[in-house]
Protein backbone atom coordinates (compact mmCIF):
# COMPACT_ATOMS: atom_id res chain seq x y z
CA UNK A 1 0.00 0.00 0.00
CA UNK A 2 1.35 3.43 -0.90
CA UNK A 3 1.01 6.45 1.35
CA UNK A 4 -1.71 8.08 -0.80
CA UNK A 5 -4.05 5.19 -0.01
CA UNK A 6 -4.01 5.93 3.69
CA UNK A 7 -6.27 8.76 4.76
CA UNK A 8 -4.40 9.75 7.90
CA UNK A 9 -6.65 12.69 8.70
CA UNK A 10 -9.78 10.57 8.43
CA UNK A 11 -8.31 7.89 10.66
CA UNK A 12 -7.04 10.40 13.20
CA UNK A 13 -10.54 11.80 13.54
CA UNK A 14 -11.74 8.52 15.05
CA UNK A 15 -9.57 9.04 18.16
CA UNK A 16 -9.58 11.56 20.97
CA UNK A 17 -5.94 11.47 22.06
CA UNK A 18 -4.64 13.74 19.23
CA UNK A 19 -6.85 16.51 20.60
CA UNK A 20 -4.88 16.32 23.84
CA UNK A 21 -1.56 16.70 22.06
CA UNK A 22 -0.51 13.15 22.89
CA UNK A 23 1.84 11.11 20.73
CA UNK A 24 1.13 7.43 21.28
CA UNK A 25 4.04 5.08 20.60
CA UNK A 26 3.13 1.95 22.55
CA UNK A 27 0.43 0.28 20.48
CA UNK A 28 2.21 -3.03 20.99
CA UNK A 29 1.13 -2.94 24.64
CA UNK A 30 -2.38 -1.48 24.22
CA UNK A 31 -3.97 0.51 21.44
CA UNK A 32 -6.01 3.65 21.98
CA UNK A 33 -9.80 3.16 21.89
CA UNK A 34 -11.64 4.90 19.04
CA UNK A 35 -14.58 7.18 19.75
CA UNK A 36 -17.04 4.69 18.28
CA UNK A 37 -16.23 1.91 20.76
CA UNK A 38 -16.46 4.22 23.77
CA UNK A 39 -19.76 5.59 22.50
CA UNK A 40 -21.06 2.08 21.86
CA UNK A 41 -20.65 1.28 25.55
CA UNK A 42 -22.79 4.28 26.44
CA UNK A 43 -25.47 3.20 23.97
CA UNK A 44 -25.58 -0.39 25.18
CA UNK A 45 -25.47 0.29 28.91
CA UNK A 46 -29.13 1.39 29.33
CA UNK A 47 -30.31 -1.95 27.87
CA UNK A 48 -27.88 -4.10 29.83
CA UNK A 49 -29.10 -7.45 31.13
CA UNK A 50 -27.56 -10.80 31.86
CA UNK A 51 -27.33 -13.39 29.09
CA UNK A 52 -28.62 -16.94 28.77
CA UNK A 53 -30.63 -16.65 31.97
CA UNK A 54 -33.35 -14.04 31.54
CA UNK A 55 -36.82 -13.91 30.00
CA UNK A 56 -37.00 -10.14 29.53
CA UNK A 57 -36.75 -8.53 26.12
CA UNK A 58 -33.56 -6.80 27.24
CA UNK A 59 -31.97 -10.13 28.19
CA UNK A 60 -32.96 -11.67 24.87
CA UNK A 61 -31.49 -8.75 22.92
CA UNK A 62 -28.29 -8.79 24.96
CA UNK A 63 -27.96 -12.55 24.50
CA UNK A 64 -28.32 -12.18 20.73
CA UNK A 65 -25.61 -9.49 20.60
CA UNK A 66 -23.37 -11.53 22.88
CA UNK A 67 -23.64 -14.64 20.72
CA UNK A 68 -23.17 -12.62 17.52
CA UNK A 69 -19.87 -11.41 18.99
CA UNK A 70 -18.55 -14.98 19.01
CA UNK A 71 -19.53 -15.34 15.35
CA UNK A 72 -17.68 -12.15 14.41
CA UNK A 73 -14.53 -13.27 16.23
CA UNK A 74 -14.62 -16.66 14.50
CA UNK A 75 -15.08 -15.03 11.09
CA UNK A 76 -12.23 -12.59 11.62
CA UNK A 77 -9.64 -15.34 12.19
CA UNK A 78 -11.17 -17.87 9.79
CA UNK A 79 -12.40 -20.29 12.44
CA UNK A 80 -15.14 -22.76 11.46
CA UNK A 81 -17.60 -21.22 13.93
CA UNK A 82 -18.28 -20.02 17.46
CA UNK A 83 -17.75 -23.51 18.90
CA UNK A 84 -14.01 -23.03 18.41
CA UNK A 85 -13.88 -19.83 20.48
CA UNK A 86 -13.38 -19.39 24.23
CA UNK A 87 -13.12 -15.94 25.79
CA UNK A 88 -10.95 -14.89 28.71
CA UNK A 89 -9.57 -11.61 30.09
CA UNK A 90 -6.46 -11.51 27.93
CA UNK A 91 -3.92 -13.60 26.03
CA UNK A 92 -2.17 -14.55 29.26
CA UNK A 93 -5.30 -16.06 30.76
CA UNK A 94 -6.11 -17.84 27.49
CA UNK A 95 -2.69 -19.54 27.49
CA UNK A 96 -3.12 -20.45 31.15
CA UNK A 97 -6.50 -21.95 30.24
CA UNK A 98 -4.77 -24.27 27.77
CA UNK A 99 -2.21 -25.25 30.40
CA UNK A 100 -4.82 -26.08 33.04
CA UNK A 101 -7.08 -27.86 30.54
CA UNK A 102 -4.21 -30.12 29.43
CA UNK A 103 -2.74 -30.54 32.91
CA UNK A 104 -4.12 -34.03 33.50
CA UNK A 105 -3.14 -35.21 30.01
CA UNK A 106 0.61 -34.82 30.46
CA UNK A 107 2.28 -38.15 31.18
CA UNK A 108 5.43 -38.82 33.14
CA UNK A 109 8.36 -38.25 30.75
CA UNK A 110 6.52 -35.89 28.39
CA UNK A 111 7.88 -32.52 27.40
CA UNK A 112 6.55 -29.16 26.23
CA UNK A 113 8.56 -26.82 24.03
CA UNK A 114 8.56 -23.05 23.93
CA UNK A 115 11.19 -20.51 22.82
CA UNK A 116 13.39 -17.74 24.16
CA UNK A 117 11.52 -15.33 21.85
CA UNK A 118 8.35 -15.50 23.89
CA UNK A 119 6.52 -13.00 26.03
CA UNK A 120 6.80 -14.42 29.53
CA UNK A 121 3.09 -15.34 29.38
CA UNK A 122 3.97 -18.13 26.95
CA UNK A 123 6.84 -19.35 29.10
CA UNK A 124 5.93 -18.93 32.77
CA UNK A 125 2.74 -21.10 32.62
CA UNK A 126 4.80 -24.01 31.25
CA UNK A 127 7.57 -23.38 33.75
CA UNK A 128 5.01 -23.39 36.55
CA UNK A 129 3.37 -26.54 35.27
CA UNK A 130 6.64 -28.46 34.94
CA UNK A 131 8.47 -27.14 37.99
CA UNK A 132 5.72 -26.38 40.52
CA UNK A 133 2.41 -28.11 39.74
CA UNK A 134 3.00 -31.54 38.20
CA UNK A 135 5.87 -32.49 40.59
CA UNK A 136 3.35 -32.32 43.43
CA UNK A 137 1.48 -35.16 41.70
CA UNK A 138 4.64 -37.17 41.13
CA UNK A 139 4.84 -36.47 37.41
CA UNK A 140 8.00 -35.33 35.69
CA UNK A 141 7.42 -33.23 32.59
CA UNK A 142 10.21 -31.21 31.02
CA UNK A 143 9.99 -27.79 29.41
CA UNK A 144 12.49 -27.12 26.64
CA UNK A 145 13.52 -23.76 25.20
CA UNK A 146 14.35 -23.26 21.53
CA UNK A 147 16.78 -20.42 20.92
CA UNK A 148 16.83 -17.66 18.34
CA UNK A 149 19.66 -16.16 16.28
CA UNK A 150 20.72 -12.91 18.03
CA UNK A 151 22.09 -11.52 14.75
CA UNK A 152 18.86 -11.89 12.79
CA UNK A 153 16.19 -12.17 15.47
CA UNK A 154 14.88 -15.31 13.75
CA UNK A 155 13.92 -18.53 15.46
CA UNK A 156 16.57 -21.24 15.17
CA UNK A 157 14.51 -23.90 13.40
CA UNK A 158 17.30 -26.46 13.52
CA UNK A 159 17.51 -26.12 17.28
CA UNK A 160 13.74 -26.37 17.58
CA UNK A 161 13.74 -29.51 15.45
CA UNK A 162 16.41 -31.06 17.68
CA UNK A 163 14.23 -30.55 20.76
CA UNK A 164 11.05 -32.11 19.37
CA UNK A 165 10.75 -35.84 19.91
CA UNK A 166 8.17 -38.58 20.37
CA UNK A 167 7.39 -37.31 23.90
CA UNK A 168 6.66 -33.71 22.87
CA UNK A 169 2.98 -33.16 23.62
CA UNK A 170 2.87 -29.45 22.83
CA UNK A 171 4.91 -26.85 20.96
CA UNK A 172 4.24 -23.26 22.07
CA UNK A 173 5.53 -20.42 19.94
CA UNK A 174 4.87 -16.75 19.35
CA UNK A 175 3.49 -15.68 16.00
CA UNK A 176 5.30 -12.33 16.24
CA UNK A 177 7.73 -11.63 19.04
CA UNK A 178 6.76 -8.76 21.32
CA UNK A 179 10.39 -7.74 21.92
CA UNK A 180 12.11 -8.74 18.68
CA UNK A 181 9.25 -7.92 16.36
CA UNK A 182 10.18 -10.83 14.10
CA UNK A 183 7.65 -13.35 12.93
CA UNK A 184 8.13 -17.08 13.23
CA UNK A 185 7.77 -19.52 10.29
CA UNK A 186 4.58 -21.08 11.57
CA UNK A 187 4.06 -23.46 8.63
CA UNK A 188 7.53 -24.92 9.12
CA UNK A 189 6.94 -25.21 12.86
CA UNK A 190 3.61 -26.89 12.21
CA UNK A 191 5.37 -29.46 9.99
CA UNK A 192 7.95 -30.20 12.70
CA UNK A 193 5.20 -30.69 15.30
CA UNK A 194 3.22 -32.92 12.95
CA UNK A 195 6.20 -35.22 12.49
CA UNK A 196 6.91 -35.84 16.18
CA UNK A 197 4.87 -39.04 16.49
CA UNK A 198 3.57 -38.16 19.98
CA UNK A 199 0.40 -40.11 20.72
CA UNK A 200 -2.38 -37.78 21.84
CA UNK A 201 -5.37 -39.06 23.87
CA UNK A 202 -7.58 -39.09 20.75
CA UNK A 203 -5.14 -41.32 18.87
CA UNK A 204 -3.47 -38.61 16.79
CA UNK A 205 0.28 -39.08 16.51
CA UNK A 206 1.69 -35.56 16.46
CA UNK A 207 2.47 -32.68 18.77
CA UNK A 208 -0.10 -29.96 19.17
CA UNK A 209 0.79 -26.38 18.29
CA UNK A 210 -0.12 -23.34 20.38
CA UNK A 211 0.47 -19.90 18.85
CA UNK A 212 0.66 -16.75 20.93
CA UNK A 213 -0.97 -14.36 18.47
CA UNK A 214 -1.09 -11.27 20.70
CA UNK A 215 1.24 -9.35 18.36
CA UNK A 216 0.30 -11.27 15.21
CA UNK A 217 -3.48 -11.08 14.87
CA UNK A 218 -3.96 -7.30 15.27
CA UNK A 219 -1.71 -6.42 12.35
CA UNK A 220 -1.80 -9.42 10.01
CA UNK A 221 -4.22 -11.52 8.02
CA UNK A 222 -4.65 -14.74 9.98
CA UNK A 223 -6.53 -17.83 8.88
CA UNK A 224 -6.38 -20.40 11.65
CA UNK A 225 -7.53 -23.25 9.42
CA UNK A 226 -4.87 -22.57 6.82
CA UNK A 227 -2.32 -22.10 9.60
CA UNK A 228 -3.19 -25.45 11.13
CA UNK A 229 -2.73 -24.23 14.71
CA UNK A 230 -4.43 -26.28 17.38
CA UNK A 231 -4.58 -23.26 19.68
CA UNK A 232 -4.28 -19.52 19.02
CA UNK A 233 -4.53 -16.81 21.67
CA UNK A 234 -4.79 -13.04 21.26
CA UNK A 235 -6.20 -9.94 22.96
CA UNK A 236 -8.57 -7.21 21.84
CA UNK A 237 -6.88 -4.53 23.95
CA UNK A 238 -4.13 -4.59 21.30
CA UNK A 239 -6.75 -4.16 18.59
CA UNK A 240 -8.59 -0.94 19.48
CA UNK A 241 -10.95 -2.36 22.12
CA UNK A 242 -10.87 -0.69 25.56
CA UNK A 243 -11.88 -3.85 27.39
CA UNK A 244 -10.10 -6.86 28.85
CA UNK A 245 -11.20 -9.55 26.42
CA UNK A 246 -8.80 -12.27 25.33
CA UNK A 247 -9.56 -14.94 22.76
CA UNK A 248 -8.62 -18.57 22.68
CA UNK A 249 -9.22 -20.34 19.42
CA UNK A 250 -8.93 -24.12 19.59
CA UNK A 251 -9.94 -26.91 17.29
CA UNK A 252 -13.44 -27.90 18.25
CA UNK A 253 -12.63 -31.52 19.08
CA UNK A 254 -9.96 -30.35 21.52
CA UNK A 255 -12.37 -28.05 23.34
CA UNK A 256 -14.98 -30.79 23.40
CA UNK A 257 -12.63 -33.37 24.93
CA UNK A 258 -10.65 -31.14 27.32
CA UNK A 259 -11.54 -30.24 30.88
CA UNK A 260 -12.70 -26.67 31.50
CA UNK A 261 -10.37 -24.17 33.12
CA UNK A 262 -13.13 -22.61 35.27
CA UNK A 263 -16.24 -24.25 36.70
CA UNK A 264 -19.74 -23.05 37.55
CA UNK A 265 -22.35 -20.69 36.16
CA UNK A 266 -23.02 -20.58 32.44
CA UNK A 267 -20.69 -23.48 31.69
CA UNK A 268 -23.22 -25.86 33.21
CA UNK A 269 -25.97 -27.31 31.03
CA UNK A 270 -29.30 -25.90 32.19
CA UNK A 271 -30.82 -27.99 34.96
CA UNK A 272 -28.05 -30.61 34.77
CA UNK A 273 -26.52 -30.45 38.25
CA UNK A 274 -27.10 -33.59 40.32
CA UNK A 275 -25.60 -35.00 43.54
CA UNK A 276 -23.54 -37.53 41.59
CA UNK A 277 -23.22 -35.98 38.12
CA UNK A 278 -22.81 -32.60 36.44
CA UNK A 279 -23.29 -32.05 32.70
CA UNK A 280 -21.43 -29.24 30.98
CA UNK A 281 -22.92 -26.84 28.49
CA UNK A 282 -22.44 -27.14 24.75
CA UNK A 283 -19.59 -25.31 23.05
CA UNK A 284 -18.61 -22.54 23.29
CA UNK A 285 -20.47 -21.95 26.58
CA UNK A 286 -18.66 -24.88 28.22
CA UNK A 287 -15.79 -22.41 28.62
CA UNK A 288 -17.90 -19.46 29.79
CA UNK A 289 -18.02 -19.90 33.57
CA UNK A 290 -19.99 -17.44 35.68
CA UNK A 291 -21.37 -14.21 34.29
CA UNK A 292 -19.13 -13.13 31.41
CA UNK A 293 -17.91 -9.65 30.51
CA UNK A 294 -21.00 -9.13 28.39
CA UNK A 295 -20.59 -5.54 27.23
CA UNK A 296 -16.84 -6.00 26.87
CA UNK A 297 -17.41 -8.99 24.61
CA UNK A 298 -19.96 -7.24 22.43
CA UNK A 299 -17.85 -4.10 22.04
CA UNK A 300 -14.58 -5.99 21.55
CA UNK A 301 -16.11 -7.96 18.70
CA UNK A 302 -16.97 -4.66 17.03
CA UNK A 303 -13.27 -3.68 17.16
CA UNK A 304 -12.22 -5.83 14.16
CA UNK A 305 -15.25 -4.51 12.27
CA UNK A 306 -14.11 -0.97 12.94
CA UNK A 307 -10.55 -1.95 12.03
CA UNK A 308 -11.76 -3.09 8.60
CA UNK A 309 -13.55 0.21 8.14
CA UNK A 310 -10.47 2.23 9.13
CA UNK A 311 -8.34 0.25 6.70
CA UNK A 312 -10.75 0.36 3.77
CA UNK A 313 -13.27 3.19 4.20
CA UNK A 314 -12.26 5.45 7.11
CA UNK A 315 -14.75 8.13 6.06
CA UNK A 316 -17.81 5.86 6.32
CA UNK A 317 -18.79 2.76 8.32
CA UNK A 318 -19.49 -0.44 6.43
CA UNK A 319 -18.99 -3.21 8.99
CA UNK A 320 -18.96 -1.41 12.33
CA UNK A 321 -22.24 -1.53 14.24
CA UNK A 322 -23.58 -4.39 12.15
CA UNK A 323 -23.70 -8.17 12.13
CA UNK A 324 -22.80 -8.21 8.46
CA UNK A 325 -20.79 -11.36 7.60
CA UNK A 326 -17.07 -10.76 7.22
CA UNK A 327 -15.76 -11.93 3.87
CA UNK A 328 -12.30 -13.52 3.95
CA UNK A 329 -11.16 -11.57 0.88
CA UNK A 330 -12.21 -8.29 2.48
CA UNK A 331 -10.44 -9.17 5.72
CA UNK A 332 -7.26 -10.05 3.86
CA UNK A 333 -7.37 -6.83 1.86
CA UNK A 334 -7.83 -4.75 5.00
CA UNK A 335 -5.21 -6.53 7.09
CA UNK A 336 -2.69 -6.46 4.25
CA UNK A 337 -3.12 -2.68 4.21
CA UNK A 338 -2.55 -2.54 7.95
CA UNK A 339 0.56 -4.68 7.56
CA UNK A 340 1.98 -2.53 4.77
CA UNK A 341 1.31 0.65 6.71
CA UNK A 342 3.19 -0.80 9.67
CA UNK A 343 6.09 -1.58 7.35
CA UNK A 344 6.03 1.95 5.96
CA UNK A 345 6.17 3.43 9.45
CA UNK A 346 9.01 1.10 10.34
CA UNK A 347 11.08 2.08 7.33
CA UNK A 348 10.44 5.74 8.09
CA UNK A 349 11.55 5.27 11.69
CA UNK A 350 14.68 3.31 10.81
CA UNK A 351 15.71 5.70 8.06
CA UNK A 352 15.37 8.64 10.43
CA UNK A 353 17.03 7.06 13.44
CA UNK A 354 20.44 8.72 13.96
CA UNK A 355 23.26 6.25 14.37
CA UNK A 356 24.87 8.59 16.86
CA UNK A 357 21.94 8.05 19.21
CA UNK A 358 21.89 4.28 18.84
CA UNK A 359 18.82 2.06 19.02
CA UNK A 360 17.12 0.02 21.75
CA UNK A 361 19.90 -2.48 21.10
CA UNK A 362 22.60 -1.70 18.53
CA UNK A 363 21.87 0.66 15.66
CA UNK A 364 24.21 -0.96 13.10
CA UNK A 365 22.63 -4.36 13.67
CA UNK A 366 19.19 -2.80 13.46
CA UNK A 367 19.97 -1.16 10.14
CA UNK A 368 21.13 -4.50 8.76
CA UNK A 369 17.66 -5.81 9.60
CA UNK A 370 18.63 -7.50 12.86
CA UNK A 371 16.06 -6.31 15.42
CA UNK A 372 17.93 -7.24 18.56
CA UNK A 373 15.82 -6.91 21.71
CA UNK A 374 13.66 -4.16 20.30
CA UNK A 375 9.91 -3.59 20.76
CA UNK A 376 9.56 -2.07 17.29
CA UNK A 377 7.86 -3.42 14.20
CA UNK A 378 10.30 -4.58 11.55
CA UNK A 379 10.13 -4.90 7.76
CA UNK A 380 8.06 -7.91 6.83
CA UNK A 381 6.73 -8.00 10.39
CA UNK A 382 3.59 -6.70 12.01
CA UNK A 383 3.54 -6.12 15.73
CA UNK A 384 0.71 -3.79 16.64
CA UNK A 385 -2.79 -3.01 15.47
CA UNK A 386 -3.48 -0.15 13.13
CA UNK A 387 -1.00 2.52 14.23
CA UNK A 388 -2.99 5.57 15.18
CA UNK A 389 -0.85 8.40 13.75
Amino acid sequence: MIAEQVDIRAIRGHFTFPEQGRIVTNNAASTQPPRELVALYERLAPGYENVHRGQSDASQRMTALFEEAYDTIAQFIGAPGRASIALYRNTTEAINAVMYSLLTQFRDGDNVITTTMEHNSNYVPWYGMCREILPRFGRRVEYRLARFDPDTGQLDLDHLASLIDVRTKLVCVTGASNFLGTRTPLKAIRALADASGYQQPDGERRSHLLVDGAQLVPGSFVDVQALGADYLAFSFHKMLAPFGIGVLYAKEHLLASSLPFLYGGDMIAEGRVFPHRVDYNELPWKYAAGTPNILGTIISAQAPRLLLDLALTPDRPVYFGTARPLNRTTIQDAMDRVCRWNQQLTRYALDGWPLSVGSPSTAPATRRGAPRWSRSTWPGVTQSAWPTP
